[in-house]
This record gives C-alpha cells, sequence and structure tokens, in this order.
C-alpha cells in the first residue's frame, strides 16, 4: 500500500480548506452551482476527499477502497480553477474527483495493477483513452481504486475486493460483508462519500454487482461504446468500462464524457453515440414504457426479501404509468458455460496482447503464472490461480472451440433479449441485479444468491442498475436491460424510476471531518 498522503500536509489541508463542511451525498450539480457563485474550489473540493479518504478509508471504518491517491489532484483542481475564472468551465465535469479502478491506465505517478504484485510497478506509456477523455472534459483524476485481483479471474474460489496490492476492499454497509466485484473500490467509494463519481469496468457484473450491493448506479454500456484500449482486459468481446455514480443523472453525465470513436479500438466504429446521455431526464419517463419482466434470473425464490423488493419495483414502475408484462421467458441453452470457454481463450491471448503495448513488466500469462508461485505467500495466501491455469492450457483464437462458443453464447444472448423485446414490443426487461452481501469469506470464497447480469454482458447490451431496496438494511440494486446502442432511453427509464423511489440511502458512517 502506498502512503496515501503525508499527514502532515492533511492537517494543513483540511485548515485552508473549509473542512467543518460536508460535501456528502452532493451531485455534480450540486457542486457546479457552488464552484458558479464562487462558494467553492475544485482544489478545495479535492481537499476535501482526500481528508475523507484518510479518516473513513484507511481509518475509521477501514472500507480499504482506494489503492492510492494522484499526487497530482490538488495541482490539476488549482489550475482548473484558474482556468474557471479565465475562460469558464468546459463543462458539467469540470473541476469534479473521479475515481479510477486500478485496471484503468494513467500515464502519470500512479500504477496501472489490476491489484496484482506482478504490476504493482507499473506505469503505462499514455493514458487509456477514456481518461484521455475525462481530462479533456476537466475531471480531476482523483485515485485509484481497489479491485478484485484481475478482475475476479485469477481463482475460481477469489474473494471479491480483495487483491495482493490493495487487501481486502469492505461493504460500507456491513463491513464484514463483500462488497461485490470486480469494482469492488469504485462501488464502495461512490456509496462512502470518498469520490463524486467513478470507473469500474465489467466483463459479466463486475459494474453492476458492485454497484447495487453498494446501493449506488451503475452503468454497464453496449459493447463499443466505451473504448476498451489502454485498460487491462479480461475477455474483449464482453469486456467494457461504465460510470458508477450515486444518481443515474450524474451516471450520465460521467458516461457522456466518456464516450467517443477510438481508433485504436475497432468496436467503438459502430458506435451511436449521444452527446448528452443527461439531457431530457424527467420524472415521468416511464409514462407508456413497456417493461417485461425476468422472474427465471440466478437466484430466484432463494433469497428472503429479494422477490419483495422486485414487486415493490414493479408497482412504482406501474404508478408510474409503464405497462407491465410479467414472466418474460427467456432460452439461453448453454450461454454460460460457452462463455467460460470465452473467457479460457480471451483471458490468454488479451493479456499477452495488453503486456506488449503497455511496456508492463511481464509479457504473458506464463510470466503472471510464475510470479505469482515465486510469491505465493504474499500473492495467494487466501485462494490460488486455478482459472489461470486453465487459460494458459487454451490454444489460439483461431480455435475452432473457440469460435463455436463465441457464436453460440452471443447467438443466444442476442436471441434471447432480441426476441422478448420484439415480441413483446417492450422498452426494456427488468430483474433484480443482487441479493443482500454475503459475509467476506477467505476460505470459501464468494456466495453469490442472485444475479442477472449474464445476458447482458455475453450479448453485449446495456445494463443499467438503480438502488431499489434494502433486505435485512443491505442494499438490493434492480437491473435495466435494453437493446443495444438504446442507453438514452434506457437512462431515461431508470431515471423516472429513481425519481419515483427515492431508494438511495447513505451508509451510516462517521466522516471524521
Amino acid at each position: 500500500m502506498r502512503q496515501l498522503w503525508p499527514g502532515i500536509a492533511l492537517v494543513l489541508l483540511a485548515a485552508c480548506s473549509g473542512a467543518d463542511r460536508d460535501f456528502s451525498e452532493s451531485s455534480i450539480a450540486d457542486l457546479h452551482d457552488q464552484m458558479q457563485r464562487g462558494e467553492l474550489s475544485s482544489a478545495e473540493l479535492v481537499d476535501w476527499y482526500i481528508d475523507r479518504i484518510e479518516a473513513i478509508d484507511q481509518a475509521g471504518p477501514g472500507l480499504n477502497a482506494i489503492i492510492e491517491i494522484n499526487p497530482d489532484a490538488r495541482d490539476t483542481a488549482a489550475a482548473l480553477d484558474q482556468e474557471w475564472q479565465t475562460s469558464g468551465p468546459r463543462g458539467p465535469l469540470h473541476g469534479i474527483p473521479v475515481v479510477l479502478k486500478a485496471n484503468i491506465d494513467t500515464a502519470d505517478q500512479m500504477y496501472t495493477s489490476a491489484g496484482s504484485l506482478a504490476l504493482a510497478e507499473h506505469v503505462p506509456e499514455e493514458d487509456a483513452f477514456i481518461v484521455k477523455r475525462l481530462r479533456n472534459a476537466g475531471a480531476v483524476i482523483l485515485a485509484k481504486a481497489n479491485l478484485s485481483e484481475w478482475a475476479n479471474f485469477r481463482s475460481s474460489h477469489s474473494s471479491s475486493g480483495w487483491s495482493s496490492v490493495g487487501g481486502q476492499t469492505r461493504n460500507p454497509y456491513d463491513t464484514a460483508r463483500s462488497p461485490c466485484g470486480s469494482s469492488s473500490g469504485s462501488g464502495v467509494a461512490v456509496a462512502a462519500n470518498l469520490t463524486v463519481v467513478a470507473v469500474g469496468t465489467e466483463t459479466d457484473g463486475s459494474v453492476v454487482c458492485p454497484s447495487g450491493m453498494n446501493g449506488i448506479v451503475g452503468i454497464k454500456p453496449t459493447l463499443g461504446l466505451v473504448s476498451r484500449s489502454g485498460i487491462i482486459p479480461g475477455a474483449h468481446s464482453q469486456d467494457t468500462a461504465g460510470p458508477m455514480a450515486r444518481s443515474v443523472r450524474d451516471a450520465a453525465i460521467l458516461l457522456t464524457a466518456m464516450t467517443g470513436i477510438d481508433a485504436d479500438d475497432p468496436a467503438t466504429a459502430a458506435a451511436e453515440i449521444h452527446h448528452d446521455y443527461s439531457a431530457n431526464l424527467t420524472a415521468d419517463g416511464l409514462s407508456g414504457k413497456r417493461i417485461g419482466v425476468i422472474r427465471s434470473y440466478y437466484g430466484a425464490g432463494s433469497v428472503p426479501g429479494v422477490e419483495e423488493v422486485l414487486e415493490a419495483s414493479i408497482a412504482a414502475l406501474k404508478a408510474q404509468g409503464a405497462e407491465i408484462v410479467d414472466d418474460i421467458h427467456i432460452a439461453i441453452g448453454d450461454m454460460y458455460d460457452d462463455e467460460d470457454t470465452v473467457f479460457l481463450y480471451e483471458l490468454k491471448a488479451d493479456l499477452a496482447a495488453y503486456f506488449n503495448t503497455s511496456g508492463a513488466p511481464v509479457g504473458s500469462l506464463a510470466d503472471v503464472i510464475a510470479f505469482n508461485k515465486a510469491h505465493a505467500d504474499t500473492v495467494m495466501p487466501f485462494f490460488g490461480q486455478d482459472y489461470f491455469l486453465l487459460a494458459q492450457e487454451s490454444g489460439p483464437l483461431t480455435d475452432e472451440a473457440y469460435q463455436a462458443a463465441l457464436e453460440n453464447s452471443k447467438r443466444a444472448a442476442r436471441a434471447g433479449i432480441d426476441g422478448a423485446l420484439k415480441e413483446d414490443e417492450l422498452d426494456a426487461l427488468i430483474a433484480p441485479t443482487n441479493g443482500p452481501a454475503w459475509m467476506i469469506d477467505h476460505i470459501n470464497g464468494d456466495t453469490f444468491s442472485v444475479g442477472s447480469s449474464s445476458l447482458a454482458a455475453v450479448s453485449g447490451y446495456p445494463n443499467i442498475t438503480v438502488p431499489a431496496g434494502f433486505v435485512s438494511g443491505l442494499p438490493i440494486g434492480l437491473s435495466f436491460i435494453g437493446k443495444p446502442w438504446n442507453e438514452k432511453q434506457l437512462i431515461e427509464i431508470a431515471y423516472a424510476f429513481e425519481q419515483a423511489t427515492g431508494v438511495r440511502r447513505a451508509p451510516a458512517l462517521s466522516s471524521g471531518n
């Protein structure tokens, strides 16, 4: 763990930054209004978040969401404050702190490690495309967030939110429980008000699960809407970055800044990009919409309370003028088995491609496996690397087994969603995002109870989770799944649901400020 900030500097920063003020639960619009009135500067805001990270994340409850703070954050904020004074804001993200998952490249004084000691001092040669977009939009890259090591691909018995670089991230609603993964630190940082917004990445569930389980909004975009270049991969046919925020509007603002055509990522060439996903969001966005309910999600009926949250959500949708088509059946065949095959092949190939273009200190999955064996005491104290070993045995992406699995899994997922949307003339599908957070267990690993991410993940279609309720004080999200490139309408639907329900409740944490 790198030192976050010199202790003396923290005291000085708190003294000069109005540390008695509390920006918890503040939206991007709230903060910009204060900046516009001259009541707040970006530098002051950065100071406040650094102080809060020190008080809550590393001390206090010890959430352990942040791996390192950007040493350049305050200087960047001060420069953006000066720019605002001379030429005005660049847009809604000007001066706003953003936390990045630690598998996203930044060519600065921070490391891009994927939580692995094998990459603990890896500084890429350039920013990821989305980081360039965020910097151009005026965002302040505040910190890197912890994650499930290698995005949860190393072991079948891994613990979400644990990495050999960052240790164990904890759920802010109950620190004995899991934050879900792999974008654990990003989700916890937003939920616990350690940042305004954050960026996570998803292959299957890694944005929506930690968002749902930490009581925030997460958007898993259509594959290709957000560039994948400069992000440590898991499986390119499903990988995407996505925004995580406390509100739908803030997530939409962040998504707008992240999108763009990237010559280094051919998937973005087909993107249908709307320039402002936060525009035209209204409370009546559900009126006349047809919403299909998936009852056959993973773990359906197995966890007391989750069905009650779903029923309350359905009632809220109806009350806002939505037409509900219940019990949508989607046949997926062998999609899950095919997805696993795809992951094994793509993990090996994609990591090698990333290592060889980013200046990484390792060149292949085999190198990482060897490193882990040589440093087993610190890298593998709780779980091994059985998934890595299986991936290493896979062949090239020209193998017939891989090609067939990729084609079959995509066909099943897309046909399932497309067929349901078309047959019943639906605007979106819904299902619970997650069950209540399970206890952290470094011996047995994760205990997933409820999930609905795979259809959108495998198909490459968009998925938005919004806080929907609580079970035993633990957050439950509702997922909205739609057709590709339809983020604008899906965000409008999610926003209207959020406005009607107002479920988000911050975890009970002492800030120390």
